[in-house]
């Protein structure tokens, strides 16, 4: 056998380099280079690689966290179908990882992660930075990585990347399987030299299968929509990821089954197509939540039925309501006691298509959809141009940017009071347009997503809708931006502290507590004034435009500068955090005190005793 002598790392890097996926006859480079920050545990192993390997390209970002973070946002803005690589050094470089790990499993997204780790040859232990124990000298922080990694494998020898790689490969173009891989890579391995089969480097092709419907499934599933009266269909983010959102047009229209969309979902249908009733669940429409509290059949399409999609089960009250899962991974299509459709989303979407050509939803159920979807399209218009004096309401601000952004433009957020607000509001036109990390909102998500999500296609403007709160968490990937030339467009609304949970707490009788930007009195609590950050200074220092705004005339001026400037734009604009976009009939299970001595919580824990009647199970 032909063999290569080189280091582990160099082996690696070409390998990477190698591997390329095909779907529906398209082919093309699954890895677009690598993403991290060198240190002593692989700035001579993976760092000297790919410093060999200049057509593989390597950026280096401000946090491994945030490194991760990017190559989760590329990959879902490409649709699974491409990835990056993320390297770190051993110890702090690696743990910094491990929620960016979380976030990318959670969120069936594929990423390899390539931490350093500890002598495998033991000869100088322990050294910096490594973890010790009493019991064994097989555990090290990266163990850490085991509950969040769909694979982990920790290479000891330098030839175990043989067997290694193409594991790794198969779990990150799983449709089924995919999240963070890792592969921990001990620091004197990744300088051992081996001589590797020639084979190991050759181009090779992963074939993402489109899996259909057995007869079986497909008859028990047809009898269930032919017997209903109520349909509704939940579109999640299977449908984006599988390319399917043309399918899914059309069975809606044929059908006249009316679509609710996830928070990873949005978009599948354009905002405007007759079915869309736009978000369901805990942060969804008014028309999508009284359709679904009476539905008597529901249709999920790649959705895992998180606790927002189903208000903490109490979304779906009809008695008889029944379920149809369409998913390529069978731990969700069996949830919620459904009929199983263990599938391609598009293939499936068309298999029900052409077996149910005769079924129409009744016309008395059709008029009651276009009337609610209609009473919706009226109140967000109301929402969105509430004309409120002064400081703009944040739904007035989420108006603007949709009225300032293209039709293929991407709007991308991930955490705080953003979420609830566009998953009702954004009136999304086209697939993808709607970049929403929900999975495990993770606040430091937005920027370097958003870098990922521009990366993924340039010809797409990229808005990162943020709070002060999350924006102080990790910006610096704005320095990132500006080294790649990597133009995005941050909206950055203060509104004085964590928005989004200060609601929370105040609907939990605790008064917004620890939530807002206060400044700390004499009496012990943070009771003052409001401090002062100067967030489009900070924003200038970091490299980027920064442009303020008072008003919603001014904000709206602000967007229409930032898309004629030549980098990265930070927009500030300042909102009345007094006005919220209303819940709309749902309700979201917070466990409130059982016991307090505050009559505000006790009131709380009354309502949380009541609601809570209305959780169900599904089996």
């Amino acid at each position: 056998m032909k063999t290569r002598r080189m280091t582990m790392a160099q082996a690696v890097v070409c390998f990477l380099k190698n591997q390329y996926v095909e779907r529906d006859g398209r082919q093309h480079a699954f890895f677009a280079g690598m993403l991290g920050i060198f240190g002593h545990g692989n700035v001579a192993g993976i760092g000297q690689a790919l410093q060999e390997n200049p057509d593989f390209p390597y950026i280096p970002v401000r946090n491994e966290q945030s490194g991760v973070h990017l190559a989760v946002g590329f990959a879902k803005a490409s649709n699974r179908l491409r990835a990056m690589a993320c390297t770190s050094s051993i110890g702090p470089g690696a743990t910094n990882m491990i929620t960016g790990a979380a976030l990318a499993t959670i969120n069936r997204l594929p990423v390899l992660l390539l931490p350093g780790d500890i002598f495998a040859s033991r000869k100088v232990a322990p050294v910096l930075q490594q973890l010790e124990s009493n019991s064994t000298q097989d555990t090290g922080v990266n163990d850490c990585f085991k509950p969040v990694s769909r694979y982990w494998d920790r290479i000891y020898r330098a030839e175990q990347i043989v067997t290694a790689l193409p594991e790794a490969m198969r779990v990150l173009t799983s449709p089924s399987e995919c999240g963070a891989v890792t592969l921990s890579l001990p620091q004197d391995v990744q300088a051992d030299a081996y001589d590797y089969p020639e084979a190991l480097f050759d181009k090779r092709v992963w074939l993402i299968r489109r899996g259909c419907i057995d007869d079986i499934s497909l008859r028990r599933a047809t009898e269930a929509i032919h017997a209903s009266r109520r349909p509704l269909m939940i579109a999640g983010g299977g449908v984006l990821m599988s390319e399917a959102s043309e399918a899914l047009a059309e069975f809606a229209a044929a059908t006249g089954v009316p679509v609710g969309e996830t928070q990873a979902g949005k978009g599948s249908l354009a905002w405007d197509h007759s079915q869309c009733m736009g978000g369901i669940g805990a942060t969804g429409t008014l028309a999508s939540n009284r359709l679904a509290h009476s539905a008597d059949l529901v249709i999920g399409v790649g959705t895992r039925y998180s606790d927002f999609t189903t208000a903490s089960m109490t979304a779906f009250q009809n008695p008889e309501v029944r379920f149809v899962n369409i998913n390529t991974a069978g731990f969700d299509a069996y949830k919620v006691g459904a009929i199983p459709l263990v599938a391609d989303a598009r293939v499936a979407l068309e298999q029900l298509a052409e077996a149910l050509a005769e079924f129409k939803v009744s016309a008395e159920y059709a008029s009651e959809v276009a009337s609610l979807k209609s009473a919706w399209e009226s109140e967000a218009d109301r929402v969105l141009y509430l004309g409120n004096p002064g400081r703009p309401a944040q739904s007035e601000v989420i108006g603007a940017i949709w009225d300032a952004s293209g039709p293929r433009d991407v709007i991308l957020s991930a955490a705080g009071s953003h979420p609830g607000d566009l998953h009702k509001l954004w009136r999304t036109r086209t697939a993808n347009g709607y970049h929403m990390e929900y999975g495990y909102s993770c606040m430091g998500y937005e920027i370097a997503a958003g870098l990922g999500a521009k990366m993924a296609d340039p010809t797409r403007e990229v808005y990162v809708l943020i709070g002060d709160g999350t924006y102080l968490m990790m910006p610096t990937e704005i320095v990132t931006s500006i080294q790649q030339g990597i133009k995005i467009i941050v909206v950055l609304v203060d509104n004085k502290g964590f928005g989004s949970i200060g609601g929370l707490s105040r609907s939990l009788g605790m008064g917004g507590f620890g939530t807002n930007c206060n400044t700390r009195t004499a009496s012990g609590q943070l009771d003052g004034e409001p401090f002062q950050v100067d967030y489009a200074a900070n924003a200038r220092s970091l490299g980027a435009h920064a442009l303020t705004a008072r008003t919603i005339e001014q904000f709206r001026d602000a967007l229409q500068q930032a898309k004629t400037l030549d980098r990265t734009t930070v927009i500030v604009v300042e909102t009345d955090p007094a006005i919220h976009v209303p819940g709309y009939e749902s309700w979201w299970d917070v466990a409130v005190p059982e016991v307090s001595s505050m009559e505000s919580v006790r009131e709380a824990r009354g309502r949380y005793e009541e609601a809570r009647k209305r959780e169900r199970r599904y089996l």
